[in-house]
């Protein structure tokens, strides 16, 4: 197994030998923009999911009161559910982590795929399950191999 070497004298989370903790990388952006950050990446990514969804439901027709109502609808459910999915996240382990962010987005391509004309339910089906899986594939070995370099014992 290999493993990553540290970036700066490999102190990866330990103390320094003159007892004080190791220097962490700066923060470029202050509290009121991550603040700003946790409401706006939901609302902006809900917005254009949204109209994604009607547009591909739609499929280059007039813009209607119903297809409006439908892009703002998926829109509002995007949001809630990013966010939901985003703090229930944060408290599991590396693999329910990886499988619910991978469920979600699985779901997510799968609903847009099925809005196009074309469509067929069992293409939305396969196409959400190939995303999900590649997804959470990616996010658990991010999740297994950070976790796994910050828990290693210090070389002698």
């Amino acid at each position: 197994m290999t493993y990553a070497a540290p970036a700066s004298g490999g102190t990866s989370g330990r103390a320094l030998p003159s007892g004080r903790p190791p220097a962490r990388t700066p923060d470029v952006f202050g509290p009121g923009v991550h603040a700003a950050a946790k409401w706006a990446v939901p609302v902006v990514l809900g917005l254009v999911y949204g109209y994604w969804a009607a547009a591909n439901r739609r499929g280059g027709g007039p813009v209607t009161g119903w297809n409006l109502l439908f892009g703002f609808l998926t829109a509002l459910a995007f949001m809630v559910l990013y966010a939901v999915v985003r703090a229930v996240a944060q408290r599991l382990g590396r693999t329910p982590h990886a499988a619910l962010w991978a469920a979600f987005t699985g779901s997510a391509v799968g609903f847009l795929y099925r809005q196009s004309v074309a469509a067929t339910l069992l293409r939305s089906c396969g196409i959400g399950l190939a995303v999900g899986l590649s997804l959470f594939l990616m996010l658990f070995y991010r999740y297994y191999a950070r976790e796994e370099v910050e828990e290693r014992p210090p070389a002698a």
